[in-house]
């Protein structure tokens, strides 16, 4: 087990408690119970993991937004969060390595004639996203072709693909999938475009409690504790990080 040393509890536990960003926009990483209240997920698995390491009760800092959890990386609200690595959030907070992968790929109507994500990115699709989740931070970057179209958020997003003014909506698999009763006849594509990596973070300057956190996260997978928090989520297309 990792070495708890004073440095590592300044960092992570300054005032005597684990302060953890919780993204439930996310559902993968966290979801809240509507009748008893009760969090669970693997971030919540590993939160409760890291508490019981530090000898200090956890407190979960709701969010409904990962960019708005990002964006609070430097008002001292909370201690780690967990979120996707990209350049753009790297001038804030420090990462950890990925603890898991979310496969992302495209939703279309069904009278789109696309069938696999690696043919998407051409000439006169548009693309909608919830604007600064991981993948559209990705495909900011790397589409080549296509438009992308950024929505305030995920319900935003798929109104542009329900109403007809997108051609294909970017979105975790699972997640995807959860849609695809909202519009009849639409479909997921085959395949993916990328593998959101998803991390713990910390506010920059904290070095000590980030070191720690690397030698944890890969301690988690090693033993097995996201493997199992994975498969009690019960859902398609996420795995261990490599």
């Amino acid at each position: 087990m990792a070495d708890i040393t004073a440095a590592v509890r300044a960092d992570l536990a300054p005032a005597g408690k684990l302060r953890a960003g919780i993204n439930y926009g996310n559902f993968i990483l966290a979801t809240k119970d509507r009748t008893t209240g009760k969090s669970s997920g693997v971030a919540i698995d590993l939160l409760h993991d890291l508490a019981r390491r530090l000898g200090v009760a956890p407190e979960i800092v709701a969010y409904d937004s990962v960019a708005v959890m990002g964006d609070a990386a430097p008002e001292n609200v909370w201690d780690i969060a967990f979120l996707g690595s990209d350049p753009l959030r790297e001038r804030l907070m420090s990462f950890t390595p990925a603890y898991l992968e979310i496969d992302a790929t495209y939703l279309v109507s069904g009278a789109s004639s696309l069938r696999a994500a690696a043919e998407v990115d051409r000439e006169k699709v548009r693309i909608a996203a919830p604007a600064r989740a991981n993948f559209e931070l990705f495909l900011s970057r790397n589409l080549k072709h296509a438009e992308l179209v950024s929505a305030p958020g995920s319900e935003a997003a798929f109104d542009l693909l329900a109403s007809g003014k997108v051609d294909a909506l970017a979105g975790l698999t699972q997640g995807l999938l959860d849609q695809v009763g909202k519009l009849p006849g639409s479909r997921v594509l085959d395949g993916r475009f990328m593998g959101v990596q998803q991390s713990i973070a910390v506010p920059k300057g904290r070095d000590a409690g980030l070191a720690y956190l690397c030698r944890v996260v890969e301690e988690a997978k090693a033993s097995g504790l996201v493997a199992r928090a994975i498969e009690r989520i019960g859902v398609r297309g996420v795995s261990v990080a490599p």
